[in-house]
């Protein structure tokens, strides 16, 4: 189930139309969120996506401001066995506070989507993203330090308006510090009413291929790397559908929202399940329900 907890984003980056769009932040009353919340489990969701363009910054507008990690620990302790996930955030707003609610807080997913866009403090300056690499590093730091084993995903756009292949290469050492264990990138494009769309874009579109073609390189290598750890070990999945794939015919996620495509029974749809992990590649495991 997907859950909304807010709309609207105030940050305005240069590229992003959407607080033109949706408008500024507004926040659901916790009484509202936990209501549903409830309802949910009680009908049997065993997956729950807190939603906000901005997530972290939850409860900042309410005329009693309520954190966004105190609305975790509230859905935390709502009974019965489920998943809390949440997305998206903004390294501004993601603290240490929010860090420890997820270690503390046994019903929250590790895993966490952090975009930071780009690996340069100029292009980011330019981008509006109110946060440097120096930053967003030590808060991803601080969060393996709390959470060793942390999921993380980020969004990456390649070839914004001014950025050289030096800048470029400063956000492929962002990947290789963090190695994530996925990533959303795009090519930049304009999007028209933005700043960003009125500014010089002296990169060709060649140019700005062959990076992106080198950062796929280099994340799917670590993606595959990563996921070749699983081998051999049993995880805890939520079984949630059926794959095309006649040998492995159901699909799957980890805690930390890794695809597993498993061998079982269909009756296992629905349910959580603990399976062997035999086999993985740059974008799924596969293994057999135990």
């Amino acid at each position: 189930a997907f859950l909304p907890v807010m709309y609207g984003c105030n940050n305005f980056c240069s590229y992003c139309i959407v607080p033109y769009v949706r408008g500024r932040e507004r926040s659901r009353m916790v009484e509202a969120v936990l209501e549903e919340a409830r309802s949910l489990v009680e009908a049997g969701y065993r997956d729950i996506t807190l939603l906000g363009q901005n997530v972290n910054s939850y409860g900042k507008d309410l005329e009693t401001p309520v954190p966004f990690a105190q609305l975790l620990r509230e859905i935390n302790a709502i009974p019965g066995d489920f998943r809390i996930r949440f997305m998206t955030s903004h390294p501004k707003d993601a603290t240490h506070k929010l860090f420890e609610t997820m270690a503390r807080c046994e019903k929250v997913a590790p895993v966490l989507h952090l975009p930071f866009q780009a690996g340069n403090d100029r292009v980011l300056k330019v981008m509006n993203r109110r946060h440097t690499r120096a930053q967003y590093l030590e808060k991803i730091r601080d969060l393996k330090a709390l959470i060793p084993d942390i999921v993380l995903t980020s969004d990456i756009i390649v070839g914004f308006p001014g950025e050289t292949t030096e800048e470029f290469e400063d956000t492929l050492k962002v990947l290789e510090e963090v190695r994530f264990d996925a990533l959303f990138t795009f090519i930049y494009s304009p999007r028209p009413g933005t700043k960003a769309a009125a500014m010089p874009d002296p990169a060709t579109r060649a140019e700005k291929q062959k990076w992106f073609d080198r950062l796929l390189e280099v994340q799917n290598h670590m993606s595959a790397k990563l996921h070749a750890a699983y081998v051999g070990k049993t995880v805890r999945v939520l079984v949630d559908g059926e794959s095309d794939d006649p040998e492995y015919p159901l699909t799957s996620r980890t805690e930390g929202n890794r695809l597993v495509r498993l061998k079982g029974d269909k009756a296992l749809i629905g349910q959580f399940a603990d399976v062997a992990v035999t086999g993985s590649n740059t974008w799924a495991l596969y293994g057999e329900a135990v």
